[in-house]
């Protein structure tokens, strides 16, 4: 295909360990496959520079995020002001290829008058003013409260900035929607994964999973609740797996000699328990974006027992065991603990896969016609 295209990265996005890394690195990895250079601009804070890049990308340029010690300074968000570099305007200059902008977080250049004539797409992670007002709702420290509050009204304003790009990058069905009323350039772009074919253990597993970075607020709350509200009252093996876990948390789980947590676990020991698991246990209280930890779970786990934020309109809904409060989480739970994952089991999750919106070909399809179409 011979063509190129720039992807602004709120981060580097490898390891693909979190979220919206593991969307950046596999839309990479499908753009490659498909024969598109691409020069890659990453934001570099806290992880390493990534020569496992250079194989899928013709060029990986870094940039330091800036920091500043007041965080609530002027009126651009923190997340956008933060990556504001010269540099990276200079080297989107050399070429006249189309731009993606990975999340709000990267488009400080978004509408510079030199780059007014190029194609420009941004794909949106959430509705970040929705997100970042969620993180206020579950953190208790009064600082990062507070930060979160400022935050998300700041990006509310700032959001507008969406207008400027040709195409907007909708990763769910009601972010299209809103972003549409709004602004009236979404596409249904939903998230890439690692998991390009089913691969499911049949038969029994022996221990529950919950997984996710724990280090997160919404993360922590949900591990904290399943702990106190649905797992303390479920005598099987239950394993909480992700980094940065709370004093809380911890505290917790030290009260249950069934429940064990592991901190220490990195991606592939985590992919291998969700297989392993008899049922991956995937609460949300957060009904923003798609929680690609769910894709994992589907594509590699046997049960998963879910609350309705967590499937809400993403199709789904029928793959999943859907529980409306705590005592039905528990009953759902203690239904599936001694239930085989069988091969009709297995065909039916690769059905529902299929014609879902997940696919990573038909997606990779779907962004190659906006960048050149």
């Amino acid at each position: 295909m011979n063509k190129l295209v720039n992807i602004v990265a709120f981060d580097i996005p490898y390891p693909a360990d979190y979220g919206g890394v593991i969307d950046i690195y596999n839309k990479i990895r499908w753009l490659h496959k498909m024969g598109i250079n691409i020069h890659l601009h990453c934001f570099q804070y806290g992880r390493k520079e990534a020569p496992e890049l250079n194989k899928l990308c013709k060029k990986v340029y870094y940039y330091p995020r800036r920091k500043y010690r007041n965080p609530f300074i002027g009126r651009i968000p923190y997340i956008v002001m933060t990556r504001n570099n010269e540099e990276l305007l200079t080297n989107l200059l050399k070429n006249n290829a189309p731009i993606l902008f990975e999340g709000l977080h990267s488009t400080f250049f978004l509408k510079h008058p030199k780059l007014k004539d190029r194609i420009k797409l941004v794909r949106t992670h959430n509705i970040e003013h929705d997100y970042y007002k969620n993180l206020e709702l579950v953190e208790s420290n009064y600082f990062k409260k507070y930060f979160f509050r400022t935050e998300s009204d700041n990006l509310k304003k700032y959001e507008k900035i969406l207008q400027h790009a040709q195409h907007t990058l909708a990763i769910s069905p009601a972010d299209k929607t809103y972003l549409n009323h709004k602004y009236h350039n979404a596409t249904l772009l939903p998230a890439f994964h690692q998991n390009d074919e089913v691969h499911i253990h049949n038969g029994k597993g022996e221990f529950i999973l919950y997984h996710g970075n724990l280090g997160v607020g919404e993360n922590n709350f949900a591990a904290l609740y399943l702990v106190n509200e649905v797992f303390s009252q479920i005598y099987f093996p239950v394993i909480i797996a992700g980094n940065n876990a709370s004093k809380e948390l911890r505290f917790a789980c030290s009260k249950y000699p069934h429940i064990q947590l592991k901190e220490d676990w990195d991606n592939e020991q985590i992919m291998q328990a969700i297989g392993d698991a008899q049922i991956n246990v995937l609460p949300t209280f957060q009904g923003t974006g798609i929680k690609l930890k769910l894709l994992n779970s589907l594509y590699a786990g046997r049960h998963c027992v879910v609350n309705s934020l967590m499937v809400d309109h993403t199709g789904l809904e029928s793959a999943c065991h859907i529980s409306k409060n705590s005592s039905d989480m528990i009953n759902r739970i203690k239904e599936l603990l001694t239930k085989p994952f069988g091969d009709a089991d297995i065909k039916n999750r690769k059905k529902i896969l299929l014609n879902s919106f997940f696919n990573n070909e038909a997606n990779s399809l779907i962004l190659t016609d906006l960048f050149f179409h």
